[in-house]
């Protein structure tokens, strides 16, 4: 067998390096009495999780009508018509994988016979292949290579395929990801390296406890899998996170506002006021004391207000777009005006809670303006006003689908929670979806305590009138950056908004693209500054200083493409926030003394963080 030398000048083989065949020990059955219990036992629970999935479904309390299963069987069967329209397209095809497939096969059986073989083509990382026996072990790294390159010939089949249109092909690719996903061999205990030798190593007691955890979350969902990503029995609101001091001083029927306790002796003249997304619960803001956003605010010298957004059920079905805008956001600059006496406020806006502010902002009211509290500048976070570079989430807004969706909301009442938490971990599945399947049922392992994940499982539940009305102004028809939303019979533009604006987009965020955000600020009529900051939707957003992590990028002008900003902006290292800072406190710089809620004229209702919050889906 040649030999060739590694990086420390050491003879390695070429074979497949590093294997050795006594390797194989660690995937040999040593008590197979005990092994063939424990599947019988690992049997057993996966029959009491298949009882719980089908009993819901049986007595009728459980419908399945949203099953995104039939639009990608629908999706990808398109695909797969144009293949297999003529005969020399589909011999293209099979010739193309067949041929990929004798490569790997005629090159492992070389190196395992101790010919020299060219190098073959380095993959890409993946963290679902990093055990090392994907490599050394001829049969798991034939396994990943035959993997590989079916993911891959299934991409390019979806690329060339003609006569699709854009919205046809992305649904195609995304349900394809999707599909290459779920069928990876790391999901399988038999054809994954880890899961095999800890099956043999435990003699079939990781499976066991996988199928009896399998079993509780079917339970815990109702009749459909709500996934574990973390110990939620870890974290408690309201004594592990949403623990910034202050008080609820007023409540409509669709949110709370929470007025929190200043910590410095002045404070800025101008309130700060939050508004979150509705889609999640506001405590994102608010997490451990070293991740708060609210808590890093205070100390800075604001007088901060959250909204509190309800956790609706059938009660709220009516409630549309413009009951948020007018018992949500019109009933918070009310509730800070007349607790703080002061009528210019700085609102911020986060994800589809910005995209809300930014359409109350647009309106023209009738009423005289000397009575109306006055958004004086405007902050939004990853926030989206156009909709043309949306994402993967457009894959799930088209008529036919929202038809469905709509005609489930109306039956039902609402949007369950766990609909759309699946979506969103849809966007990731290989971070968010199959890791935990197979650490939690394969392993049988109990996932470790993250309060980041615990606030992605606490989802919320969606009102019919607002969702509908939201993917289709927004998702479907693009009609907010069109000027075609109206909102009481009047149509609105951005353009409208002439007050200072600080537009944050993130760079890797797979749910408001950096492209998407960049676009929209261009929309609005007043001075805007736009800047760019590393990581995702979450974290990008959520960055103490004091982690020193990531970098943004700032101060080019607002024009061209996002490209083109980068190039000319100025990049700097760690937190975006001291830069926010900086420029809200530009805008006015006025101070007060400290203001303690409850010290004016509305009455606290109960400490933060609320109680509507503490509502579980």
């Amino acid at each position: 067998m040649s030999a060739k030398k590694d990086q420390t000048g050491k003879s390695e083989s070429q074979g497949f390096p590093g294997f050795d065949p006594a390797s194989v020990d660690a995937y040999l059955v040593r008590d197979p009495q005990a092994l063939a219990m424990n599947l019988a036992r690992a049997a057993e629970n996966f029959g009491k999780a298949a009882t719980e999935w089908l009993g819901p479904r049986e007595r009728g309390e459980l419908v399945d009508t949203l099953d995104p299963l039939t639009d990608l069987i629908k999706t990808l069967s398109k695909v797969a018509e144009y293949w297999m329209a003529e005969p020399q397209r589909t011999l293209e095809a099979q010739t193309l994988l067949l041929s990929s497939y004798m490569t790997i096969w005629s090159r492992s059986v070389a190196r395992f016979s101790g010919e020299a073989v060219p190098p073959e083509p380095e993959l890409p990382r993946d963290k679902r292949f990093a055990d090392e026996d994907w490599s050394k072990n001829p049969f798991f790294a034939v396994l990943r290579q035959a993997y590989v390159v079916t993911a891959a010939w299934a991409e390019q089949l979806v690329k060339q395929a003609q006569d699709l249109d854009e919205h046809t092909r992305h649904k195609a690719d995304f349900y394809l990801r999707q599909v290459t996903a779920a069928l990876s061999p790391s999901n399988f205990a038999l054809t994954n390296p880890e899961v095999f030798r800890e099956t043999v190593a435990s003699s079939g007691i990781n499976l066991v406890q996988g199928m009896r955890m399998l079993a509780e979350d079917i339970a815990r969902g109702g009749g459909e899998l709500r996934l574990r990503q973390t110990d939620e029995s870890r974290y408690v609101i309201g004594e592990d996170l949403a623990i910034t001091p202050g008080k609820v001083i007023a409540r409509s029927e669709i949110c709370e506002i929470i007025q929190y306790a200043p910590a410095t002796e002045t404070v800025f003249k101008r309130p700060l006021l939050i508004i979150p997304p509705w889609i999640n619960k506001f405590y994102i803001l608010d997490l451990t004391p070293q991740k708060s956003f609210v808590r890093w605010c205070v100390e800075q010298g604001h007088t901060v207000f959250m909204v509190s957004w309800v956790n609706p059920d059938e009660r709220h079905a009516a409630m549309g777009w413009e009951s948020y805008i007018n018992d949500g956001i019109d009933f918070a600059l009310k509730t800070v005006q007349t607790a703080t006496g002061e009528r210019d406020i700085n609102a911020v806006g986060y994800c589809v809670g910005g995209t809300l502010l930014a359409t109350a902002l647009a309106r023209k009211s009738d009423k005289p303006k000397s009575r109306l509290p006055r958004v004086a500048s405007a902050t939004f976070l990853a926030a989206q006003v156009d909709f043309t570079h949306a994402g993967d989430l457009k894959v799930f807004v088209d008529e036919e689908q929202l038809a469905i969706l709509e005609k489930h909301m109306s039956d039902v009442g609402y949007l369950a929670g766990s609909k759309m938490a699946t979506a969103f971990n849809m966007l990731r599945a290989s971070e968010l979806i199959w890791p935990y399947v197979v650490s939690n049922y394969l392993k049988g392992r109990d996932p470790l305590p993250f309060d980041l994940l615990h606030w992605n499982a606490d989802s919320t539940r969606m009102t019919p009138a607002n969702h509908a009305y939201y993917l289709r102004n927004c998702y479907l028809d693009n009609a907010l950056s069109q000027g075609r939303m109206e909102l009481a019979g009047k149509p609105i533009a951005l353009s409208d908004i002439k007050i200072p604006v600080y537009s944050l987009a993130t760079r890797d965020d797979h749910i408001a693209p950096a492209k998407s955000v960049f676009k929209g600020s261009m929309l609005f009529g007043g001075p805007t500054e736009f800047v760019l900051t590393a990581s995702g939707h979450i974290a990008g957003v959520v960055n103490p200083p004091e982690r020193k992590k990531y970098q943004y990028w700032s101060g080019a002008p607002l024009s061209g493409t996002l490209d083109d900003w980068i190039d000319a902006a100025y990049p700097e290292d760690g937190s975006w926030w001291p830069h926010w800072q900086a420029w809200i406190t530009a805008q006015n710089d006025a101070k007060a003394p400290a203001r303690q809620p409850g010290d004016g004229k509305l009455k606290p209702l109960g400490d933060a963080p609320g109680a509507y919050v503490l509502v579980r889906s």
